[in-house]
């Protein structure tokens, strides 16, 4: 099984950056005498800092940020930033860094970037320049390569601004900010709200801040900036990511305690308890549930294997693993059964090597379901199973070992490629070993009409009724929704046989 929080919990670190902990004790403080602070990119008062980053009481890791006007090209101006996380899980390390260079003009407009992830040594790149209000955007990962032009309707910013956004603009509580980036971790363009709270202070920085609030890819971030730009603390996710200024020197010093340090920080927040065990997860075809603290505004899928109802403030789900699986055979299920044929970065199904080895695998098999058997044997007996991410199903085949997500892309891949209808189901599962649900990925794919849940990390056909879908999706913006369930999620079992 996948035990991790898979890319869900990578997905925010980079997406959010610099986060934080709030904490409750903060004063508003008589505002400035002078006119509110504003600058020019050029008359920036600190142009550079370092964070640290604590997530749910440990230190995992260290951002750097740098911006100064280009040597290279006049009047416009590059933005550098790098990030590091490390984190002990179940006594394996995995690692995220993040280096970005944004090329923008005055006013903080897009010119031209490069960003590189590396995810547990798994690398993904993206490069690409803005003109005459077309993003031109270029893919490298595993050595495939992949092009995607979009226009935009408004001008275009990169993430990287949204701190200096607010400093360009004035810092005058009330002010309101809405503009759009391109962001490279979700790879894709996404609306930026901000808004400048109030003027305080706090013991848990010293002199005094601005408070700006930040809402972005669904997810809110409060920022103390003082007069000179500089992030005193951030926070994020109810104060579960906390990032404050640091020296550079002890920014760095974690990552000599992190190779010691075995903090079992992200189990102790992925792992949702159950007051009632399940005694075999995976005999299990029949089960009830109560789900609290889900946001309201994340629809749970229901469907023939899943039946979804909101019983007063709770959310009722009763799962059957094997009932009505291939019974519907609607022509709006097949029509959209067609979209999940279509080959994606992520899950490149009209890949030569992909479809080969698939070919291969399920040579000699006569139906669907046979077919299906085949590429999970495949899958078991040639991919380890290991707490590694990866961007695509390329990665997984490089490198024979995968998390759950991994596991869902490349039997994903597979399963297109041999005109399967095949998508990604994220959610969770009971896992025995740990009495409770820790987030999960499979698949779903359409066989005679229906849509059966197949899990290519425990290699079952149909997933035992553990399996409780939370949302689909293949994307890394697909997955953002789980960031605001994690920490929050509670399960009560009402019924398991």
């Amino acid at each position: 099984m996948c035990r991790s929080v898979s890319r869900v919990f990578i997905a925010a670190c980079i997406a959010l950056l610099l986060t934080g902990c709030a904490g409750r004790y903060f004063h508003d403080a008589d505002p400035p005498l002078s006119p509110p602070p504003r600058y020019e990119l050029d008359s920036l008062p600190a142009n550079e800092y370092w964070t640290g980053v604590v997530f749910n009481g440990s230190k995992i890791g260290f951002t750097h940020f740098v911006i100064e006007p280009s040597r290279e090209e006049n009047g416009l101006f590059e933005i550098r930033s790098q990030a590091y996380f490390h984190l002990s899980f179940l006594m394996m390390d995995k690692s995220v860094s993040l280096t970005s260079y944004d090329l923008v003009d005055r006013e903080l407009r897009l010119v031209r970037f490069a960003y590189e992830y590396v995810i547990d040594g798994n690398k993904l790149e993206l490069s690409g320049a803005v003109k005459d209000r077309v993003l031109a955007i270029d893919r490298s990962s595993s050595g495939m390569n992949a092009q995607e032009v979009i226009r935009t309707p408004e001008e275009l910013y990169p993430g990287s601004v949204m701190y200096l956004y607010p400093l360009l603009k004035g810092l005058k509580i009330g002010s309101r900010y809405r503009y759009q980036v391109y962001d490279g971790e979700t790879q894709c363009i996404t609306e930026v709200r901000q808004e400048i709270l109030a003027y305080q202070q706090s013991d848990l920085f010293s002199g005094r801040a601005f408070k700006l609030k930040t809402v972005y890819q669904g997810q809110e971030v409060t920022a103390w900036i003082n007069e000179e730009g500089l992030p005193l603390l951030e926070t994020a996710m109810g104060g579960t990511f906390v990032s404050g200024l640091e020296a550079e020197r002890e920014a760095k010093r974690y990552l000599v305690e992190s190779s010691l340090n075995k903090n079992e920080s992200l189990l102790a927040f992925s792992l949702i308890r159950v007051s009632r065990p399940i005694p075999d997860p995976p005999a299990t075809k029949y089960l009830e549930v109560y789900m609290d603290g889900l946001p309201g505004d994340m629809p749970v899928p229901s469907g023939d294997r899943q039946e979804i109802e909101k019983r007063g403030e709770r959310i009722f789900c009763r799962v059957v693993s094997e009932a009505a699986l291939k019974a519907r055979n609607l022509p709006e299920e097949k029509a959209l059964s067609d979209r999940y044929l279509k080959p994606s970065y992520t899950v490149p199904g009209n890949n030569a090597e992909i479809r080969a080895i698939a070919a291969q695998a399920a040579k000699g098999a006569s139906t669907p379901d046979d077919r299906i058997r085949a590429l999970l044997k495949w899958i078991r007996e040639n991919i380890k199973q290991d707490a590694v991410d990866s961007f695509t199903a390329l990665d997984v085949l490089s490198r024979k070992k995968a998390e759950c997500q991994g596991h869902a892309y490349l039997y994903a891949a597979f399963a297109r490629s041999l005109g399967i209808p095949t998508r990604v189901a994220n959610g969770i599962v009971y896992t025995k070993d740990f009495k409770g649900f820790l987030y999960h990925a499979w698949a779903e794919s359409f066989v005679e009409g229906g849509w059966v849940a197949v899990d290519p990390t425990m290699s079952q056909m149909p997933a035992d009724a553990t399996h409780i879908k939370l949302l689909e999706g293949e994307t890394m913006q697909s997955l953002l929704p789980l960031v605001n369930v994690m920490g929050k999620l509670r399960v009560e079992v009402l019924e398991a046989r």
